[in-house]
């Protein structure tokens, strides 16, 4: 879908016709879209495919009639299994015109086209860029609070029983994370690339702007890997909980088999075609039952779980003495 808008005192308002120092926002484009912006506005395709790639990372070139920039910006979809990733935004820079293409929406977009953020002007093309960055910086930060609120939840959940689903959330969570850290670095580089190339003309205090932007980006940068390493951390220490249940579970199985395993091996010997003491006598059978349950009930005592008598054992010297102390 191609949207066409134009500054006016109020703000930006949608029309119909392109006018000098429109901007055209491309957003959710088809084939047909494509066709359009490569004819009527001669944008090569090459770079339209570059845009339309999940995996185009941030740029800028120049070319004869336009200079291009690409960025990736954070998108959230819920139908998706992961909720969050980015998607690569270009910006075509005419003389008399701003074209912005994006495979999908974003709340970033829905800011600037909303006239929510303050003194925005798409007349000024180094303007119009801070402001998308800047927004799309904090889109990031907005998007990486929501996932720690998120991984939050998802650990109380998982304190209570551990649950497949649970840690398949963590794993989007972590891909998320993963998405968000690549493409902040890459943007980072851009805005570096910025301050020094000399395709955009910056004025002082959007120099200072530029600088705040590439600030925010940083700390998005840092809140990315902070997230991701106590994620990786939570997720390693559930698999050790995961694992050590396994093996209490393994352990007690084991010691039922051995148990069991005593009954059956007496029983055996009865089951032979030899002469046994005492297989005519009238108590035999019930003495070969309590025989067996008197072997079954020592092996359960001694292969019980002394590890936390031993515990109750070293804990009761300290509350003894605790209320000795306190009388």
């Amino acid at each position: 879908m191609i949207t066409i808008r134009v500054q006016e005192d109020r703000g930006l308002v949608e029309t119909d016709g392109l006018i000098k120092h429109c901007w055209v926002d491309a957003r959710e484009v088809d084939k047909q879209d494509l066709h359009r912006l490569e004819k009527e506005f001669g944008i090569a395709s090459e770079l339209l495919q570059d845009i339309m790639d999940a995996d185009e990372q941030a740029r800028i070139e120049k070319e004869d009639e336009y200079t291009a920039l690409i960025v990736r910006l954070p998108v959230f979809d819920g139908n998706f299994e992961v909720a969050y990733f980015t998607v690569p935004l270009g910006i075509i820079l005419f003389s008399d015109k701003i074209v912005t293409v994006c495979q999908r929406s974003s709340e970033a977009l829905d800011d600037l086209s909303r006239n929510r953020v303050r003194d925005f002007n798409i007349r000024n093309k180094s303007a119009f860029i801070l402001n998308l960055l800047g927004r799309a910086a904090l889109v990031y930060l907005r998007a990486l609070k929501d996932l720690n609120k998120k991984t939050a939840i998802i650990e109380r959940e998982l304190q209570k029983s551990v649950k497949n689903y649970e840690l398949i959330q963590l794993l989007s969570i972590q891909k998320s994370l993963v998405y968000f850290t690549t493409s902040l670095k890459t943007n980072e580089l851009l805005l570096e690339k910025l301050q020094k190339s000399p395709l955009i003309r910056f004025k002082e205090d959007e120099g200072d702007l530029l600088e705040d932007v590439l600030t925010e980006n940083k700390q998005a940068i840092e809140m990315a890997n902070i997230y991701s390493s106590i994620l990786t951390g939570m997720m390693d220490a559930f698999a050790s909980v995961i694992s050590n249940n396994l093996n209490i579970v393994m352990k007690r199985l084991t010691i039922v088999s051995i148990v069991l395993m005593i009954p059956t091996l007496i029983v055996s010997f009865f089951g032979m075609n030899v002469d046994l003491p005492f297989q005519h006598g009238q108590y035999t059978f019930a003495a070969i039952v309590g025989g067996c349950l008197l072997a079954s009930a020592s092996g359960a005592f001694l292969l019980r779980d002394r590890k936390r008598k031993k515990l109750r054992s070293l804990a009761l010297p300290y509350s003894h003495s605790y209320m000795m102390v306190s009388k």
